[in-house]
């Protein structure tokens, strides 16, 4: 069983514009908008779910919430810990181009009873889990250092546990300074920021290989690297592996990420090799942005022999770039 946190969960409401967004203009929908009970971690443990590999979602959200009851009516195996207001609402602007305008509220504040209550719900259901996948932004009042403590009592309750995370700013740099990362899913602005590099210096497929490679270097077991329409870069002691997607016409981006994650979990369930991860991790990814509002593919809409991967051809070459060269000095 796979098991996820969502600290910060939402309800998305997606409007697919007919036209272009045009700022200050009125403009009208393409479509009635769409509501989905939603949040990082439940979005892996849906694409989980619709590919047969048990997942449970630990969410910050009151049961009597209407983010509960639109979870329930999905069928999504859930517990809640009870939040001190209602669960946020994202709205997502998509364009006919595939183009993604979000505005994402700052969601309920977690005091220091509320975030006991997450660890002991971790401690309680890692316990029967192979996974723990902690997803998503802190909500409010979150100390950084939550994700680290999340990953102690995970272990705490089943040492062999893997921990998935993918997370951002400092609860990112705190999770990684603390160690046990078995796998970790930044985008290419938010590892430039945890290596210190500028902004735009993942700029080329060499470069990323080097940012992933340095975060291995910290410790982090596999760095899955999404670069959004170029794909992704696979990091471990063992490999380091390029995918390319297939062509997609992007309707959504929203939930692209997760839908990678969930991808290269489910083929490490059941047992591919690293580019097989890699190569499942993309096709699900692709899949998610081909649909409209927040995407949960099925393993029918994510074709990985679509999918190429191919080795980085050397990590010299790749600490060439002013990217490693960044990243090398903040490993010291």
């Amino acid at each position: 069983m796979i098991l996820t946190l969502t600290l910060n969960p939402s309800i998305d409401r997606t409007v697919e514009l007919g036209a272009p967004l045009e700022r200050g203009a009125v403009q009208r929908s393409g479509a009635a908008a769409a509501e989905v009970a939603a949040g990082k971690g439940v979005n892996v443990t849906r694409v989980l779910t619709a590919a047969g590999v048990p997942s449970r979602a630990i969410v910050v959200a009151r049961q009597d919430d209407r983010f509960a009851a639109l979870l329930a009516a999905d069928g999504v195996d859930a517990v809640h810990v009870p939040a001190g207001a209602a669960v946020r609402t994202n709205i997502a602007l998509t364009e006919p181009d595939g183009t993604t305008t979000k505005v994402n509220e700052p969601g309920a504040a977690l005091d220091e009873r509320a975030a006991a209550a997450v660890l002991e719900a971790v401690r309680t259901h890692a316990a029967a889990a192979d996974w723990l996948v902690v997803a998503g932004s802190l909500p409010t009042g979150a100390p950084p250092t939550l994700v680290a403590d999340v990953v102690r009592a995970a272990r705490a309750a089943r040492p062999g546990i893997r921990i998935a995370v993918d997370t951002s700013g400092a609860p990112l740099a705190a999770a990684v300074t603390a160690g046990g990362i078995d796998l970790a899913k930044p985008n290419d602005e938010e590892l430039e920021e945890l290596l210190g590099l500028a902004h735009g210096a993942i700029d080329s497929p060499a470069a990323a290989a080097a940012g992933a490679r340095a975060l291995v270097g910290r410790g982090v077991g596999t760095v899955l690297l999404t670069l959004g329409g170029d794909g992704a870069i696979l990091a471990d002691a063992d490999s380091l592996l390029r995918a390319t997607p297939p062509p997609t016409t992007v309707r959504s981006t929203v939930g692209a990420g997760d839908a990678s994650l969930a991808g290269w979990l489910i083929a490490d369930a059941r047992g591919d090799d690293a580019a097989g991860r890699l190569r499942q991790a993309v096709a699900h990814g692709s899949a998610a942005a081909a649909m409209p509002g927040t995407g949960f593919p099925t393993p029918a809409d994510a074709d990985a022999d679509r999918v190429a991967v191919q080795s980085v051809t050397t990590a010299a070459s790749a600490a060439a770039t002013p990217a490693a060269s960044a990243a090398d000095s903040q490993e010291h």
